[in-house]
């Protein structure tokens, strides 16, 4: 990404910045709860544009919770996270670590997933991450290019 690492951390905690990037194509973003510290838990819900039947939470939705279990700043996030959803092959809880280094000018940004439910298809999941992590991208790239 072409955006410092510090503009990139700031979008992975900041609740508008979130509802804006952290949501595939073909799905609308609400965030319920976000509480940005260590130890802070967050609530949000993914609903399908056109009815898919295919939600975790309801036909139409995904709706997950987490907390934030470790952050270092401009460095790295870990949450772990778990689905709202009565399919047991879709609960249990995942951890997800975000670690940002610099890279040509910029940011690289490395997403491990761990623990992922065994009805979550690890190729859905990367597609997921790839179209959110794409408008990730254009946030803190357009964002570091205002003039300050």
């Amino acid at each position: 990404m072409n955006a410092p690492r510090a503009l990139v951390y700031r979008a992975l905690l900041d609740a508008r910045a979130v509802a804006t990037w952290m949501v595939p194509t073909g799905m609308t973003s609400h965030v319920h709860a976000f509480d940005a510290r260590e130890g802070g838990s967050f609530r949000i819900s993914l609903t399908y544009d056109a009815p898919t039947g295919t939600g975790k939470t309801t036909a139409h939705t995904d709706t997950h919770h987490g907390r934030f279990v470790k952050l270092v700043l401009n460095e790295q996030v870990v949450e772990v996270v778990e689905f709202e959803t009565s399919d047991p092959a879709l609960q249990g809880e995942m951890t997800i670590t975000i670690t940002l280094a610099d890279a040509d000018g910029g940011t690289e940004l490395l997403a491990v997933h761990d623990g992922l439910p065994p009805g979550l298809s690890p190729a859905d999941n990367e597609l997921g991450w790839q179209l959110s992590l794409a408008k990730l991208k254009a946030l803190v790239e357009a964002e570091g290019h205002r003039p300050g």
